[in-house]
């Protein structure tokens, strides 16, 4: 069942896991429907937030993925079944 999920990331050292951090999200495009990054130059993090749709395992293969970056820091929400990839009711 596809799900609605967002990732926050924290890139610390952008210049360093930004690279790798765009690689791997690119593995996963056909999932990813927005993204928007902010850079904090002063203080030398980027933070980066995706929005995607697809399967569970989809979305936390990549954020297992993107967790695993040297500085990069990640949380995901995800939402529930989506009304039209439901179930349908048995017995019905």
């Amino acid at each position: 069942m596809k799900r609605i999920a967002v990732i926050g990331a924290v890139l610390e050292n952008p210049k360093i896991s930004q690279k790798a951090f765009n690689e791997t999200v690119s593995q996963y495009k056909d999932i990813v429907k927005g993204r928007m990054g902010i850079p904090f130059t002063e203080e030398d993090v980027g933070v980066i937030a995706l929005t995607l749709l697809g399967e569970l395992d989809a979305i936390n293969a990549l954020t297992g993925k993107l967790g695993n970056l040297p500085q990069v820091m990640v949380k995901t929400a995800v939402s529930g079944a989506l009304k039209n990839e439901a179930s349908p009711e048995v017995g019905v």
